[in-house]
C-alpha cells in the first residue's frame, strides 16, 4: 500500500510539473547597445507570449537627407523613446526542445514605435533637429549569452513622419523606413 501510493505521488509531482505554463517573464530590465546608439529598456508581460517593451536611449547617426543640404554629413546623438509590443511565437517549442527561455530569449514579431524628439545632445555641424515618429512591424531575435548576457537582431519596415515644419522647412515629409538592429546588452 506504502509503496502504491508513493508510486502515485510521484506520478502526480510529474503532472503537475509538466502543467506549468511557458511564458515570457514577469518583467525584464536591462541596457543595450548596438553600432548606433545606447538604450535602456523594460518588458513587462502582458500574457504568456506577449510583453510590452518600452525603452529609452540615444540614437548615434550620419544625416545625409534633402533636410541637411547645406550641411556635411551632420553627426547628431538624438534621444528616443520607443513603445514596442511583442509577441514571442516559439516560446513553447524552444521549451520542449530544452533551450533558454529566460530573459524572454526567442523569435518574436513587434510593431516598434518610435519617437525622436528636436533635442540634439551632440551635434557637429549646428544642423536644425527635425523631429520624427515611426511605426514599423519587426521581425527578430534574441538569444542569451551566460546568465546576464544577451544579443538580439532584427529587421522591420514601416512608416515614418518627420515634423519638418516645426524646424522651419516649408512641410512635413512622411514616407517609408527600414528597421535593422543587432544590439548586445546586459539584463539585470
Amino acid at each position: 500500500m506504502k509503496r502504491t501510493l508513493l508510486i502515485l505521488t510521484l506520478c502526480g509531482l510529474t503532472l503537475i510539473a509538466k502543467s506549468q505554463n511557458t511564458s515570457v517573464e514577469q518583467s525584464t530590465f536591462g541596457l543595450q547597445t548596438g553600432v548606433l546608439g545606447i538604450w535602456a529598456y523594460n518588458e513587462v508581460k502582458l500574457s504568456n507570449s506577449i510583453a510590452l517593451r518600452t525603452e529609452l536611449g540615444f540614437d548615434f547617426g550620419i544625416w545625409e537627407t534633402t533636410y541637411y543640404d547645406d550641411y556635411n554629413s551632420p553627426f547628431i546623438l538624438t534621444p528616443v523613446i520607443v513603445v514596442e509590443p511583442r509577441f514571442y511565437y516559439n516560446l513553447k517549442k524552444r521549451s520542449k526542445n530544452s533551450k533558454r527561455i529566460d530573459g524572454n530569449s526567442g523569435n518574436f514579431i513587434a510593431l516598434k514605435t518610435s519617437y525622436h524628439p528636436d533635442l540634439a545632445l551632440f551635434n557637429t555641424d549646428d544642423a536644425p533637429v527635425v523631429s520624427d515618429f515611426a511605426i514599423i512591424p519587426t521581425w527578430g531575435i534574441r538569444r542569451n549569452l551566460g546568465e546576464h548576457f544577451n544579443y538580439e537582431a532584427g529587421i522591420g519596415i514601416g512608416y515614418s513622419f518627420t515634423f519638418a515644419k516645426r524646424a522651419g522647412y516649408s512641410e512635413d515629409k512622411g514616407g517609408l523606413e527600414p528597421n535593422m538592429h543587432l544590439r548586445i546588452g546586459y539584463k539585470f
